[in-house]
């Protein structure tokens, strides 16, 4: 009888301890929460950073980031935390549908810098918070393109030349001439177009009328301060408020917070560098440089950008 006893007893012993050791043994803890701060710093470009362009903020490294974001289960929202005045309108679209893409199934908010400007302001406005410094630089919605007319210098350093063309307009980008009035009316045209689709993100983006967005739409800036009061951020504060925010959005009370970091110089970008280097060693000056580098770009590819 009392050996009996002895063994219940040992085999509830046994059951207790294993009720004990086995959940946190053998079963996973549940991981806390994370927010995680997204920095998103430079110009917004389809290409990676140059050395003349500096930091860029590409649509692939916005991806990559956002795609660890996802995967992550222990993350309940994000924070994209960004100083950039804008750049190219392709590149600014790409980053905005991502951003729209995860945001359904994560909360996102912007917390703007020092600058958040242009094409900076179009990918925060599908944010469902933003999150502004009263000395940010904001604002800016607008478009601009800007030809770069070089006939004059090249007929100075009697540089003439010959274009072979098939389309009645294929050299109105080369900045090799004078741009006549029909062509500057097909440019007008798409930057009136690129113009009110910016407008419509802003209207839709922030729960206003097409007319109110269109009456600040004159590419003015405005501080933190001011785009409060006209409804085009949320709230004044700084990255902190932004992560508190993210924090209420998800439901998560005391999350960890994790800063991604951004992405080292390139290759291309080091070969670039390298390349500007060797050309100053060459005796080229800064100025000859700045000329080369708009010889090499001159389609006047309109941006959202503020050009301060």
């Amino acid at each position: 009888m009392n050996r009996r006893k002895a063994v219940i007893i040992a085999l509830v012993a046994v059951a207790v301890l294993a009720a004990t050791l086995i959940p946190t043994i053998i079963l996973p803890r549940t991981a806390p929460a994370r927010i995680v701060v997204i920095p998103l710093n430079g110009i917004i470009s389809s290409e990676d950073s140059s050395w003349f362009s500096g930091s860029t903020i590409t649509p692939e490294l916005v991806r990559e980031h956002l795609a660890r974001a996802e995967r992550d289960r222990t993350v309940r929202a994000i924070v994209i935390r960004i100083e950039s005045p804008g750049g190219e309108i392709a590149a600014c679209q790409e980053i905005l549908w991502e951003l729209e893409r995860v945001g359904e199934a994560k909360p996102i908010v912007v917390s703007m810098g020092g600058i958040a400007a242009s094409g900076g302001y179009y990918i925060s406005t599908r944010a469902d918070r933003i999150v502004a410094l009263p000395s940010t630089v904001t604002g800016s919605i607008g478009v601009i393109s800007q030809v770069v007319n070089v006939e004059g210098l090249l007929d100075k350093l009697g540089i003439e030349i010959e274009t072979f063309k098939g389309g009645r307009y294929k050299d109105m980008y080369s900045g090799f001439r004078q741009l006549t009035a029909e062509e500057a009316e097909i440019m007008q045209a798409m930057i009136d177009e690129y113009y009110e689709h910016f407008v419509a993100v802003v209207a839709e983006g922030r729960g206003l009328s097409s007319e109110a967005v269109r009456a600040l739409a004159t590419g003015q800036v405005y501080t933190g301060t001011e785009a409060h009061a006209l409804g085009l951020v949320d709230e004044l504060g700084g990255l902190d408020t932004a992560i508190e925010r993210a924090a209420e959005l998800a439901g998560v009370e005391d999350p960890r917070v994790e800063y991604y970091r951004t992405r080292r110089a390139s290759q291309w970008s080091l070969f670039g560098l390298a390349r500007a280097v060797e050309m100053r060693l060459r005796g080229l000056s800064a100025q000859d440089m700045l000329l080369m580098e708009i010889l090499s770009h001159s389609h006047p590819q309109p941006r959202f950008l503020y050009q301060g």
